[in-house]
């Protein structure tokens, strides 16, 4: 499908001029010393971005503030420099250093390593060239934003923000709405007349120097991630299993599979009625009483999440950890720099008993008899997805499935919404793959209380959140592409290796209506880019959320029982393994 947007008068910028943009960056970045990113302020405003549309404005743009400040660290305040790198030899090599001995830090709106200096310096760890597409624009964007605030608030007296009342009058001075400024609170908390003090006294100019960003760096970084996942296999005896493989989180399928939620019910409900928790308690209440349309088990991992955050949360976490390995699931956490956790799961250790009502009944018959393993991982950003699912393909002998779930910016939707493509075009390769998505609407809908399931949808892979503008999105909705996400198009092009003796082409159309093991891809929408992502562009999707996460969730496993019962049941039908799997393929 070939694409023509060139800006025009109507729509004004379009796919040109986030082009420039991303061609400036990546240029400067070849540099082999700093580049200050104020040279990149000009072509971020002139892109006109949907997250940061008021760039080129003197007044704030809070939305892109928030946003950028959720996803990098703490320490960005404190920042004037960033090093990106795939790893701590390449940082070792480079600047003698050894970076992991700094401040490991995180962010809560990305799955990325940062290490701080403690004074102005920040590490950051990237899987991918999407890594960059992602962290360059947001600097630029909380740069500009933080040099507008640092203008505003020359001339105030900070010495009376401590009150939240003072501080209200001062966001309406800087023309913050109170929404917005209680955005801010959340982030900073106590922290936050601090940080505005920081504004106030220096304008922010970062500098930014690229260490390696080879594709070869990218795919040893991949092969270390895998190292641990494949130790653990080999420990397990599990080496030559046939292999699921979800792209996911590390909460709602361990939550399905392991009961564990509902053995420690009265403990976890005793300690969110003690805590008295503002979410919950009044939610908790209308379930008990019959007046809420959530579901119980959601509740009960939700709030079991709080629960093995508190405070003794180590020696609660190490007994949930026994139970599951028990149960056969292994949590591997990240010791590489891709921070995404994974998940070893043994179909065969599964005790029936344990598992969600809604994987059916009885869901778990047969399973002592079902050799299969799923590897589930923390779903990863952008090109990231393709190393993976390219190390993982390569490394297992038998994938009997592959399913997607993530999240995306809807054009047509409603945050919470699950949306199933059939159709995906990627930026990336700007190939258009048309799927016979195993998934449908009656895969998800039956479990879905307050969302709704949109099938038969087309998804486009976009290289970033920050590189989209209105003319951009205006010409995907009107090709019908509603979707807007940043793992299919690299993961499709992954399966496309495992299928075809060449790698992925580019510029094609492509049909998968035929492959060789079960595929499936979904997304539940999180960000409405009209609305410039005031929903979790700003904040979590909270309790209610997770009414699409584990809906989906529930239809991926249960579509691995039924691929479990049927290749059981041809295989007592007398086919051979390899029959079975071809017929499944078919």
């Amino acid at each position: 499908m070939p694409f023509s947007m060139a800006d025009s008068a109507e729509r004004g910028p379009g796919r040109e001029a986030v082009e420039l943009y991303t061609r400036t960056y990546t240029t400067l970045l070849r540099s082999s010393g700093e580049t200050k990113l104020q040279v990149l302020e000009q072509s971020h405003i002139g892109m006109q971005s949907s997250l940061h549309p008021k760039a080129g404005s003197p007044e704030p743009d809070p939305g892109a503030f928030i946003y950028a400040l959720r996803r990098l660290p703490p320490a960005i305040t404190s920042v004037s420099r960033i090093l990106l790198g795939q790893s701590a030899a390449v940082f070792k090599r480079a600047l003698d250093v050894d970076v992991e001995d700094w401040e490991m830090q995180s962010a809560p709106g990305r799955r990325r390593r940062y290490y701080f200096d403690g004074v102005e310096t920040l590490a950051v760890y990237i899987a991918s060239l999407s890594d960059v597409d992602d962290v360059i624009p947001q600097l630029v964007a909380l740069q500009i934003e933080w040099n507008k605030l640092h203008k505003l608030l020359a001339a105030e007296d900070l010495n009376e923000i401590a009150l939240i009342d003072n501080q209200l009058i001062l966001a309406e001075r800087l023309g913050i709405a109170e929404a917005d400024w209680m955005r801010l609170v959340e982030i900073w908390g106590t922290d936050l007349p601090e940080h505005l003090r920081k504004i106030q006294a220096d304008e922010k100019s970062f500098s930014v120097r690229m260490l390696g960003g080879t594709q070869v760096g990218y795919v040893k970084a991949t092969r270390r991630w895998w190292e641990p996942i494949r130790s653990l296999l080999a420990a397990e005896g599990l080496v030559d299993r046939p292999i699921y493989f979800v792209s996911s989180n590390t909460h709602s399928l361990v939550n399905l599979l392991s009961g564990s939620a509902r053995r420690h019910q009265e403990e976890i409900l005793a300690y969110i009625e003690a805590t008295n928790n503002l979410e919950l308690v009044p939610e908790l209440r209308k379930l008990r009483q019959g007046q809420s349309r959530g579901n119980w088990d959601n509740f009960l991992y939700y709030a079991a999440r709080i629960f093995y955050g508190q405070g003794d949360a180590q020696r609660l976490r190490a007994t949930r950890t026994v139970e599951e390995e028990e149960r056969g699931i292994f949590f591997l956490p990240s010791q590489a720099g891709l921070d995404l956790a994974a998940q070893v799961i043994v179909l065969d250790r599964l005790n029936a008993s344990d598992l969600d009502p809604r994987l059916g009944s009885p869901a778990g018959t047969g399973l002592r008899a079902s050799p299969s393993v799923v590897i589930n991982i923390n779903y990863p950003l952008g090109l990231g997805a393709y190393n993976i699912l390219r190390e993982v393909a390569q490394s297992v002998e038998t994938l009997r499935g592959i399913y997607v779930l993530g999240k995306a910016a809807t054009l047509n939707a409603s945050i919470g919404d699950v949306m199933i493509a059939n159709v995906v075009f990627d930026e990336h390769s700007e190939n258009t793959y048309w799927l016979d998505n195993c998934f449908s609407f009656s895969s998800v809908a039956p479990f879905l209380v307050y969302g709704s399931a949109l099938d038969n949808q087309r998804a486009v892979t976009v290289r970033g959140t920050f590189l989209q503008n209105r003319g951009y999105l205006d010409f995907y909705h009107r090709e019908s592409f509603t979707v807007v996400e940043m793992e299919a198009g690299p993961y499709l092009n992954a399966v496309y290796e495992t299928t075809d003796a060449s790698r992925y082409p580019m510029r094609e159309n492509i049909n998968f209506t035929k492959l060789p093991f079960d595929f499936g891809l979904m997304h539940y929408a999180s960000d409405t880019p009209y609305t410039q992502a005031r929903t979790l562009g700003a904040r979590g999707l909270s309790f209610y959320g997770m009414d699409s996460t584990y809906a989906s969730s529930v239809a991926i496993l249960r579509r691995i029982l039924v691929q479990e019962r049927v290749l059981r049941a041809e295989a007592a039908a007398g086919w051979s393994g390899a029959e079975a799997e071809a017929r499944q393929g078919a």
